[in-house]
Protein backbone atom coordinates (compact mmCIF):
# COMPACT_ATOMS: atom_id res chain seq x y z
CA UNK A 1 0.00 0.00 0.00
CA UNK A 2 1.22 3.24 -0.53
CA UNK A 3 1.37 5.87 2.11
CA UNK A 4 3.35 8.68 -0.28
CA UNK A 5 3.18 9.18 -3.28
CA UNK A 6 5.32 11.42 -5.59
CA UNK A 7 4.39 13.16 -8.73
CA UNK A 8 6.68 15.10 -11.09
CA UNK A 9 4.21 17.72 -12.57
CA UNK A 10 4.76 19.69 -15.56
CA UNK A 11 1.05 20.79 -16.91
CA UNK A 12 1.66 19.22 -20.27
CA UNK A 13 -0.83 16.58 -21.36
CA UNK A 14 0.91 13.86 -20.02
CA UNK A 15 1.53 15.22 -17.09
CA UNK A 16 -2.39 15.56 -16.52
CA UNK A 17 -2.40 12.09 -17.29
CA UNK A 18 -0.25 11.50 -14.82
CA UNK A 19 -2.00 13.48 -12.25
CA UNK A 20 -4.89 11.62 -12.90
CA UNK A 21 -3.33 8.32 -12.29
CA UNK A 22 -2.19 9.62 -9.22
CA UNK A 23 -5.41 10.72 -7.78
CA UNK A 24 -6.93 7.57 -8.40
CA UNK A 25 -3.84 5.44 -6.86
CA UNK A 26 -3.81 8.18 -3.48
CA UNK A 27 -7.82 7.53 -2.90
CA UNK A 28 -7.86 4.05 -3.44
CA UNK A 29 -4.52 4.13 -1.00
CA UNK A 30 -5.21 6.95 1.24
CA UNK A 31 -1.64 8.64 0.26
CA UNK A 32 -0.32 11.87 0.81
CA UNK A 33 0.60 13.19 -2.46
CA UNK A 34 3.82 15.63 -3.28
CA UNK A 35 3.60 17.41 -6.48
CA UNK A 36 7.19 18.55 -7.82
CA UNK A 37 7.86 20.82 -10.62
CA UNK A 38 11.53 20.92 -11.75
CA UNK A 39 12.45 24.15 -13.49
CA UNK A 40 15.93 23.74 -15.79
CA UNK A 41 18.81 25.79 -14.15
CA UNK A 42 19.30 29.27 -15.52
CA UNK A 43 21.55 30.31 -18.04
CA UNK A 44 24.17 31.89 -15.55
CA UNK A 45 24.49 28.74 -13.49
CA UNK A 46 25.72 26.45 -17.06
CA UNK A 47 28.38 28.94 -17.42
CA UNK A 48 29.38 32.78 -18.45
CA UNK A 49 30.07 31.32 -22.18
CA UNK A 50 26.60 29.99 -22.41
CA UNK A 51 24.57 32.94 -22.44
CA UNK A 52 23.48 35.66 -20.34
CA UNK A 53 21.54 35.81 -17.43
CA UNK A 54 18.06 37.69 -16.93
CA UNK A 55 17.07 38.29 -13.77
CA UNK A 56 13.20 39.44 -14.89
CA UNK A 57 13.31 36.05 -17.45
CA UNK A 58 14.47 33.99 -14.42
CA UNK A 59 11.39 35.61 -12.19
CA UNK A 60 9.02 35.04 -14.85
CA UNK A 61 9.91 30.93 -15.04
CA UNK A 62 9.53 30.85 -11.31
CA UNK A 63 5.89 32.24 -11.22
CA UNK A 64 5.00 30.14 -14.20
CA UNK A 65 6.10 26.62 -12.58
CA UNK A 66 4.34 28.49 -9.57
CA UNK A 67 0.93 28.50 -10.95
CA UNK A 68 1.92 25.17 -13.25
CA UNK A 69 1.87 23.72 -9.67
CA UNK A 70 -0.65 25.26 -7.98
CA UNK A 71 -3.17 24.61 -10.33
CA UNK A 72 -2.34 20.79 -10.42
CA UNK A 73 -2.29 20.74 -6.43
CA UNK A 74 -5.51 22.47 -5.97
CA UNK A 75 -6.86 19.88 -8.67
CA UNK A 76 -6.04 17.04 -6.09
CA UNK A 77 -7.18 18.95 -2.83
CA UNK A 78 -10.66 19.63 -4.57
CA UNK A 79 -10.60 16.03 -5.30
CA UNK A 80 -10.72 15.56 -1.58
CA UNK A 81 -6.84 14.51 -1.15
CA UNK A 82 -4.43 15.78 0.93
CA UNK A 83 -1.81 17.10 -1.41
CA UNK A 84 0.88 20.01 -1.38
CA UNK A 85 3.61 21.10 -3.67
CA UNK A 86 7.06 22.06 -4.22
CA UNK A 87 9.11 23.84 -6.91
CA UNK A 88 12.91 23.43 -7.39
CA UNK A 89 15.45 23.85 -9.86
CA UNK A 90 18.43 21.59 -11.51
CA UNK A 91 18.25 18.04 -13.24
CA UNK A 92 15.06 16.39 -12.94
CA UNK A 93 16.38 13.14 -12.21
CA UNK A 94 18.10 14.50 -9.71
CA UNK A 95 15.97 16.26 -8.01
CA UNK A 96 13.06 14.00 -8.37
CA UNK A 97 15.08 11.14 -7.01
CA UNK A 98 16.43 13.57 -4.24
CA UNK A 99 12.78 14.67 -3.05
CA UNK A 100 11.56 10.87 -3.02
CA UNK A 101 14.44 10.24 -0.90
CA UNK A 102 13.85 13.39 1.26
CA UNK A 103 10.27 12.45 1.95
CA UNK A 104 10.22 8.92 1.77
CA UNK A 105 7.97 8.32 -1.66
CA UNK A 106 6.88 4.61 -2.13
CA UNK A 107 6.25 5.51 -5.08
CA UNK A 108 7.01 7.93 -8.55
CA UNK A 109 4.63 8.80 -11.07
CA UNK A 110 5.67 10.72 -14.13
CA UNK A 111 4.11 11.26 -17.84
CA UNK A 112 5.58 10.00 -20.93
CA UNK A 113 5.30 10.94 -24.40
CA UNK A 114 6.88 8.55 -26.75
CA UNK A 115 8.92 10.69 -29.18
CA UNK A 116 9.55 10.68 -32.21
CA UNK A 117 12.60 10.03 -34.45
CA UNK A 118 15.70 8.86 -33.17
CA UNK A 119 17.40 12.05 -33.03
CA UNK A 120 14.87 13.46 -30.22
CA UNK A 121 15.26 10.13 -28.35
CA UNK A 122 18.87 10.70 -28.49
CA UNK A 123 19.67 14.04 -27.97
CA UNK A 124 16.80 14.88 -25.14
CA UNK A 125 16.97 11.17 -23.59
CA UNK A 126 14.17 9.93 -21.17
CA UNK A 127 13.37 11.14 -17.18
CA UNK A 128 11.77 7.83 -16.86
CA UNK A 129 14.01 5.72 -18.10
CA UNK A 130 16.96 7.36 -15.79
CA UNK A 131 14.34 7.38 -12.83
CA UNK A 132 13.95 3.78 -13.22
CA UNK A 133 17.12 3.15 -12.47
CA UNK A 134 18.03 5.91 -9.54
CA UNK A 135 14.69 6.14 -8.03
CA UNK A 136 14.63 4.54 -4.14
CA UNK A 137 10.92 3.53 -4.65
CA UNK A 138 8.42 2.18 -7.67
CA UNK A 139 8.27 4.30 -10.44
CA UNK A 140 4.64 4.67 -12.02
CA UNK A 141 5.31 5.36 -16.17
CA UNK A 142 2.35 6.96 -17.51
CA UNK A 143 2.52 6.78 -21.05
CA UNK A 144 0.37 9.34 -23.72
CA UNK A 145 0.83 8.71 -27.33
Amino acid sequence: MYKCILLAYDGSATGQQALLASHEIAQWSHAELMLIAVMPLPLVALGSESGVHNPTLQENEEMRYQAILDSGVRQLSEGGLNARGEVVTGDPVHEIVRCAHRIEADLIVVGHQHLDGWAARWWRGSVSKSLIEHAPCSVLVVITH
